[in-house]
């Protein structure tokens, strides 16, 4: 098992390696950005607004002198725009060394997006497994050419466990419209960590060397706290963030991005450790009963793999 003293120092010199981070602008995903370019990465940082990504790109800039951060298009509210990304990244560069699918959003209130999907489904899971899905090829063969380094994370969170619907995920109604926020929150992120498991039941270290891991971050202090208006007011959220961040509830987002740094670059995640739900900070857990059970996570690939597939979404690249 990994040792819970990880500290940056343990990744490895990544010169020449490249990986791309969704909601890297932001949050959790900044500091994760930050962390891979401080050792020589290149990084693609996956963010809907090109006007809140490039002034983050600067700020990178200001604090290390090692690394490249790009701008990657990415709106994970549209398959269009997840595909259109893929296909940008897989015709500059011919490796990935590793996709942190770390942006989502949290207890909204209900909404479908452009595509038909509630909106945290798509957006924490669908858009991220479309996304996973068009750049195994490049991860695939990166990982042939480079044993070890090639490696997927799914950001998830605790509210895999607290908050899905009975049965885990609701196949025949994956809207949970009558649900509540946090509802629909839990079964994305649980949906997450299924994502995970079988990821590494198809492509993981004995068939195509990929290392995967689910990570727990945290709770940490970002705007995903501020966005959660479907559970309680905009003012109520505003007033008692800080006083959770007071009082140690929400950490800072340096310390989210240790245990993706850790399952996406270090030298202490191992083989073995692929398919791992890892937990604050850099530890291995254990996930919930429904994420344990490989039927479940195989039943939802299949049924993402149709409702992809039946919209031609799976063959455009």
């Amino acid at each position: 098992m990994p040792s819970s003293k990880f500290s940056l120092e343990s990744i490895p010199d990544l010169t020449g390696k490249v990986y791309l981070v969704t909601g890297g602008n932001t949050g959790i995903g900044f500091a994760t950005v930050l962390g891979l370019a401080s050792h020589g990465a290149t990084v693609y940082m996956g963010a809907r607004s090109k006007e809140k990504a490039l002034p983050a790109i600067e700020d990178i800039k200001t604090q290390t002198k090692s690394g490249t951060v790009h701008f990657l298009q990415l709106d994970l509210s549209s398959f269009e725009s997840v595909i259109s990304a893929a296909r940008e990244l897989r015709r500059k560069e011919e490796a990935l060394h590793g996709l942190v699918n770390n942006a989502g959003i949290m207890g909204v209130p209900f909404g479908k997006t452009e595509n038909g999907y509630e909106v945290q489904f798509q957006t924490n899971y669908m858009s991220h497994w479309l996304l996973t899905y068009h750049l195994l090829p490049i991860l695939t063969a990166t990982s042939a050419e480079s044993p070890g380094f090639a490696r997927i994370v799914n950001v998830t969170s605790d509210g895999h466990e607290r908050f899905p619907p009975k049965g885990g995920i609701k196949f025949d109604d994956t809207d949970l419209e009558n649900e509540g926020a946090m509802t629909r929150y839990g079964q994305s992120k649980l949906a997450n960590v299924l994502h995970t498991k079988e990821l590494n039941h198809r492509y993981g270290p004995t068939s195509s060397g990929l290392r995967v891991a689910a990570v727990h971050p945290g709770h940490i202090d970002t705007n995903l706290n501020k966005q959660a208006t479907g559970t309680a007011p905009s003012a109520v959220l505003r007033a008692v963030t800080p006083i959770m961040r007071c009082i140690g509830i929400l950490e800072d987002k340096e310390k989210g991005a240790w245990s993706s740094l850790f399952a996406i670059a270090s030298n202490d995640f191992k083989a073995s450790d692929s398919g791992a739900y890892v937990v604050p900070y850099a530890k291995i857990g254990t996930p919930s009963a429904y994420a344990q059970n490989q039927g479940l996570a195989t039943k939802l690939w299949e049924w993402t793999d149709r409702e992809l597939g039946s919209k031609g979404l799976l063959d455009q690249i």
